[in-house]
C-alpha cells in the first residue's frame, strides 16, 4: 500500500481504504487491520486513521463492531449530500423546494410568533425595494431571505437545515432563471404572491399558506 503524501491525510487515507474495498482486495465482510497496524502501513497517525474510518462509516462502507473491530459492509459508498445537490438538475431542486417550503408555510401558519411575522414583513419589503434596480444576484438573495424567514417561522430545525443545505444550489439556479425570465421575475404579481403567503401565515390559515406557496413554486417548475 502506497504511503500518503498529500493533505488532507484523513481524506487520502479514506480513499486508499475505499480503493481496496472497490478492488475486492477487502471484500464485504472483511475485517480491517487494527488501528495501529493500519496507521503504520499508511504512514499516518492513529487519529488520522480514526477520522478516515469515521468518514467511510458515514458513507456506509465501514462499520465498527464493539469488541470485534472494523468491517467492510458495502463496496458502494453513499454520496454525501453536497455532491448530490451539485449534481441535481434545476427541476429536481425546485421539486425539493416545493416539499420543504410548502410544509414550512403550513407549519408557519400554525406556529408563527409576532417576531416571525415582523421578520417576514421586513423581508417582503426588502424584496419589493430590490425589484426595480438590484442585480439578479442581489434580487435572488433578498428573495431567499424571504423564503428563509418563512421556513424559520415553522420552528422545525429539520426543515431549516434542509433549506439551508439547498440554499447555495438554489441561489445558483435562481440567478440563471431570473436572468432568463427578465422583468417577469420581478413583476408586481410575483410580489403579490409573496404577500399572500405572509397574509395566510398572519391569519393562521395553514391550508391557504401551503396552497399559495405550492402554487408559486409549481409555476416556477412549469417554466423549466
Amino acid at each position: 500500500m502506497a504511503k500518503l503524501e498529500r493533505l488532507p491525510l484523513a481524506t487520502q487515507a479514506a480513499k486508499v481504504i475505499l480503493d481496496r474495498v472497490a478492488s475486492q482486495e477487502w471484500p464485504v465482510g472483511w475485517k480491517l487491520p487494527g488501528e495501529a497496524a493500519l496507521a503504520a502501513e499508511l504512514g499516518v497517525g492513529r487519529s488520522t486513521v480514526r477520522e478516515a474510518i469515521r468518514e467511510l462509516a458515514g458513507r456506509g462502507v465501514l462499520a465498527t463492531r464493539q469488541g470485534a473491530g472494523v468491517f467492510v459492509i458495502s463496496a458502494e459508498p453513499v454520496e454525501d449530500w453536497e455532491t448530490v445537490l451539485r449534481r441535481a438538475g434545476i427541476a429536481d431542486i425546485v421539486e425539493g423546494r416545493i416539499a420543504i417550503e410548502t410544509e414550512s408555510a403550513h407549519r408557519a401558519a400554525q406556529r408563527r410568533t409576532p417576531r416571525d411575522l415582523l421578520v417576514m414583513q421586513k423581508a417582503l419589503a426588502r424584496r419589493a425595494e430590490a425589484a426595480p434596480d438590484a442585480s439578479d444576484a442581489e434580487y435572488v438573495d433578498v428573495d431567499l431571505e424571504f423564503h428563509r424567514a418563512v421556513v424559520a417561522a415553522a420552528h422545525n430545525p429539520v426543515l431549516a437545515d434542509l433549506f439551508d443545505s439547498f440554499r447555495p444550489r438554489v441561489r445558483e439556479a435562481m440567478i440563471d432563471m431570473v436572468a432568463l425570465a427578465g422583468p417577469a421575475a420581478r413583476s408586481p404579481h410575483d410580489q403579490d404572491v409573496h404577500a399572500d403567503i405572509v397574509a395566510a401565515i398572519r391569519d393562521a390559515d395553514p391550508e391557504r399558506a401551503a396552497a399559495v406557496s405550492r402554487a408559486h413554486l409549481v409555476r416556477i417548475h412549469q417554466t423549466l
